[in-house]
């Protein structure tokens, strides 16, 4: 973890979820038998939650990060453009698998199925890419350009982009991809009503969300 600028390490987390379930969601998607509407409902419903959150993830950065970076790391230019094309790209896909997604779920067709999870597959390329040069090139001049308080102003506005109904299992997305360090550090972070909530309800509201998407008989 970075001392300095203690939300790097935060913002690594994150990409991991992103990482993950846009990695995983194609073969779920694929698996899905003809007809079974139910079954394209609940995936429909964790896509949308998983576009949602990368685009107002994206937007934030778009907003707040690129133009401090552009105005303060001025050699650093081209790098900069080409995080904004790469979000271009990734945003362009997002409205593409949206128009598909009503349909897919009012009948279950795998062939509107595929062409979804084909997009989704493009899309998890796409910012597989992209993540890995922001964490490679990006994070290092945010060490040496931003402040704590930016940074800190940066994630405050993802973390209230977040439905109140979906907080305990966002917390849950990025408690399972933490390291034990990781883990502890975001949790000693959280008020104490937070920390008791997420023992006594999260875990397992967490276990439901991620059974429900995850196994299917």
């Amino acid at each position: 973890m970075n001392d300095e600028k203690p939300g790097i390490w935060e913002m690594a987390v994150v990409h991991r979820v992103f990482r993950r379930e846009f990695g995983a969601l194609p073969a779920y998607i694929r698996a899905v038998r003809a007809g079974d509407t139910d079954r394209a409902a609940v995936l429909a419903e964790h896509l949308q939650d998983m576009l949602t959150g990368l685009h107002h993830h994206h937007e934030a950065e778009d907003r707040m990060l690129w133009p401090l970076l552009l105005e303060r790391a001025s050699l650093e230019k081209d790098l900069i453009h080409t995080m904004e094309a790469q979000h271009e790209r990734v945003a362009a896909l997002i409205p593409a698998i949206e128009e598909l997604v009503p349909g897919w779920v009012a009948e279950a067709a795998p062939a509107r199925g595929e062409r979804i999870a084909a997009l989704v597959a493009e899309l998890s390329d796409e910012l597989d890419a992209h993540l890995q040069q922001e964490e490679e090139e990006i994070l290092p001049l945010v060490t040496l350009h931003i402040t704590v308080e930016e940074w800190e102003r940066l994630g405050e506005t993802g973390r209230d982009s977040i439905p109140k109904d979906k907080l305990l299992v966002s917390l849950g997305a990025i408690l399972e991809e933490a390291t034990p360090r990781e883990r502890a550090a975001f949790l000693a972070k959280l008020p104490v009503v937070a920390r008791i909530v997420w023992k006594l309800v999260g875990r397992r509201q967490y276990a439901a969300a991620t059974n429900r998407i995850r196994t299917y008989a």
